[in-house]
């Protein structure tokens, strides 16, 4: 019988337990003697190890991806290898991936019958699609939102870059690695609305 794998993209904005999901999905699937493997991103360096660890403390190995992987080379490689195909191979942090990438995982769900599941921003801070996020919704087969809620009790749709003082930082490069010291999930009032007050402030510090 033909493997039908899947294409997934369950994306949320920071701290919407993404990662947790991910975490515990992996630990289902060892309870239950299924094949997966966990990956990352390299550029998501807060961590000195090649793991994936949650707010909440739990964590697991991954393998690293490198702007330069050749993901459906890597992991065919690794099937021939092991004599075995990973039945899931979850990935988190996807939004840093290159749409080539996400390509190349598209089709080796497509060859091998894997399903392939990727965690990850939709939006910088700035409310614009990543490169990665931005290919998974035109290619995914199946796309969930974890959602969470902002401080005003709206859905959150903006990680918002703060700086020191917690003001809303409007400027800088879309990739800056960082958690609740750089970032905070908004709603698109409350963000909107902070915005105005840093404009605000900014413009009585040049008057």
């Amino acid at each position: 019988m033909e493997r039908r794998g899947k294409l997934y993209f369950r994306y949320g904005t920071m701290g919407s337990a993404k990662t947790a999901l991910l975490l515990t999905t992996a630990y289902n699937f060892e309870e239950r003697g299924m094949e997966y493997m966990c990956m990352k991103p390299i550029i998501d360096n807060r961590e000195n190890d090649n793991v994936i660890r949650s707010r909440i403390g739990i964590e697991r190995r991954c393998t690293w991806i490198h702007p330069d992987t050749d993901l459906y080379a890597m992991l065919t490689e690794l099937f021939r290898t092991s004599g075995r195909i990973k039945e899931w191979i979850l990935i988190d942090e996807a939004q840093f991936l290159a749409a080539v990438q996400i390509d190349q995982l598209s089709r080796l769900v497509d060859d091998y019958g894997c399903n392939v599941i990727c965690y990850g921003l939709r939006t910088d801070f700035q409310s614009n699609m990543f490169e990665g996020s931005k290919r998974l919704f035109e290619i995914a087969d199946t796309i969930d939102e974890v959602k969470s809620t902002c401080s005003c009790g709206r859905k959150t749709i903006i990680n918002a870059r703060i700086d020191h003082y917690g003001n809303i930082v409007t400027d800088g490069a879309q990739v800056e690695i960082g958690g609740d010291d750089k970032y905070v999930a908004l709603c698109r009032r409350c963000w909107r609305e902070r915005r105005a007050t840093a404009a605000q402030r900014d413009a009585l510090q040049f008057e």
